[in-house]
């Protein structure tokens, strides 16, 4: 009798030292924030990113492991795990061979867009399940899971299929809108934030000498690219908390947010400006605002908070030139002309090429065949024209992704991690370091290179061991390292490892 009392009392002590689960899971990507924006700008952090910063589990050498480093792809891989040879979201767009149009990775002709007019978006063209997924059929539907962000794909990639409802930013209107995928009609409380039309208090005001535009048709699209775009974010986040009651019930949530407005910012005015400077401190205060909110609505201690973005930046090619550094610009419609060129010359007239942006080039598979020609051997003569354009670091060709004839260094590694055979281009180039594809001003992102791919992974809260980890690990590794906190299936296109380094015995 004593020896089965003695091991009662041990479960008992075993059961109550376990971590509890969270409450809330809140699931932060600040678009194009770059690793380096917490060291550069941390002595003027006082707010959300300090935090992070003090008491997290702060990763200093996480890194994506797929090319190209783009939003869509980036917001698909963090609560998935997959890269985008599993989970089919190998760009913000694709040439669909099966559609035979190019196509964007939320697209949904079936849909309806709520709040505003058109096309809605949902989560179909992806292939694989999430965190929010495993955790609503773990509670047979019971958990919450909604998404926030200005862009479409950054609020449904995340959130997955079975969401509870993704929210979105429209230009057109100046409202959150969502898509009939998740709902017959708007939500009420979604109605009641945009009643007073939020975003018009921000025509006429001036941010660093850049006044907003007075009229609606411009006003709606510049404020996106100043810090007002994560203010609104951050208070639709704030009302989604409240009016869906997350985080107060006896199932773990997820509330998924990321902030697009730096993004925006450091397309146009590059990862060296005040502009980025600025936003990243509006960032720090706004992540506050709304730890603070959580705090007040779940309580501190109940809710677990992971941090990270989706891609970095590359220097503006000018700016970088201007220092003695390596750096320019690529002509797409130069890409596409010498694949043209070269095809028309070895096999006569025609519209070889349906689609070329980023890295890709989609070959017309449908004229090739007609004319009953060998796909490889086209792939290879539109890779020999691109590879003697210069600064062309490699060019991989689809033939050679099927028979795996790619060297696995780490940026083929990336290269073929990124490659979904059914989806990717019939052609894949690399550019030298600090290279982009593209014309004008500002800077971009895609490359395979630290600048583009090192980011930040944070974790905050109970269960977790604060400090600094400074082994490498992937982006990949944050949802398997959920699923075993939470105690569900590890999601479907998974391909990380469990943090077991940060996690409280």
């Amino acid at each position: 009798m004593r020896k089965a009392l003695l091991c009662m009392l041990a479960v008992a002590c075993l059961a109550g030292a376990a971590p509890k689960k969270p409450k809330l899971v809140l699931a932060i990507v600040v678009d194009q924030f770059r690793y380096d924006y917490l060291i550069r700008f941390r002595s003027e952090y006082h707010g959300g990113l300090a935090r992070l910063l003090s008491q997290g589990a702060v990763f200093t050498n996480a890194g994506f492991i797929h090319v190209p480093a783009i939003t869509a792809v980036g917001h698909s891989t963090v609560l998935t795990g997959a890269t985008p040879s599993t989970s089919g979201i190998v760009g913000n767009e694709w040439f669909d061979r099966d559609e035979g149009v190019r196509v964007s990775s939320v697209s949904d002709a079936r849909t309806q867009l709520l709040g505003g007019s058109g096309t809605g978006s949902s989560p179909n063209r992806l292939l694989v399940s999430t965190i929010g997924d495993e955790l609503k059929m773990a509670g047979g539907g019971k958990p919450r899971v909604i998404g926030v962000s200005l862009k479409d794909r950054a609020a449904i990639l995340p959130s997955g299929h079975m969401a509870d409802g993704a929210f979105w930013f429209d230009t057109k209107t100046g409202n959150f809108v969502s898509s009939s995928y998740y709902y017959k009609e708007l939500p009420a409380w979604v109605e009641e934030f945009n009643a007073p039309r939020p975003a018009d208090k921000y025509r006429g005001v001036t941010w660093l000498g850049h006044k907003m535009p007075e009229d609606n048709a411009r006003l709606f699209e510049e404020l996106e690219v100043t810090p007002f775009g994560n203010e609104l974010t951050e208070a639709f986040a704030e009302r989604a908390l409240a009016s869906e009651q997350l985080g107060t019930r006896e199932f773990t949530d997820l509330l998924t947010v990321s902030f697009s407005s730096n993004d925006y910012v450091g397309h146009r005015y590059g990862p060296d400006s005040p502009e980025v400077r600025e936003t990243a401190l509006a960032t720090d205060r706004l992540l506050e605002k709304l730890f603070q909110a959580v705090d007040r609505r779940v309580g501190a201690g109940n809710y677990l908070v992971v941090f990270t973005a989706d891609h970095g930046v590359a220097p503006v090619p000018e700016v970088n030139v201007a220092r003695k550094m390596p750096g320019g610009r690529v002509d797409p419609a130069a890409i596409r002309a010498a694949v043209e060129l070269a095809l028309v010359k070895k096999y006569g007239a025609g519209e070889w090429v349906a689609g070329a942006w980023d890295l890709a080039v989609y070959l017309n598979q449908g004229l090739i065949a007609r004319l009953k020609l060998d796909l490889a051997e086209v792939e290879r003569e539109a890779a020999r024209a691109i590879q003697v354009l210069p600064h062309i670091s490699r060019v991989y060709t689809l033939e050679e992704m099927k028979r795996g004839w790619v060297v696995r260094d780490p940026v083929s590694q990336k290269v073929a991690n990124g490659y979904h055979l059914r989806r990717g281009p019939d052609v894949e180039l690399i550019l030298d370091p600090y290279w982009m594809v593209g014309t004008g001003k500002g800077t971009g992102h895609a490359a395979p290179y630290s600048y583009d791919t090192h980011v930040p992974v944070i974790f905050l809260g109970a269960g977790i061991r604060p400090g600094l980890y400074h082994a490498p690990i992937a982006v990949n590794d944050i949802a398997p390292t959920l699923a075993t906190m939470l105690e569900i299936e590890t999601p479907s296109g998974s391909v990380g490892r469990v943090l077991t380094e940060i996690l409280v015995d």
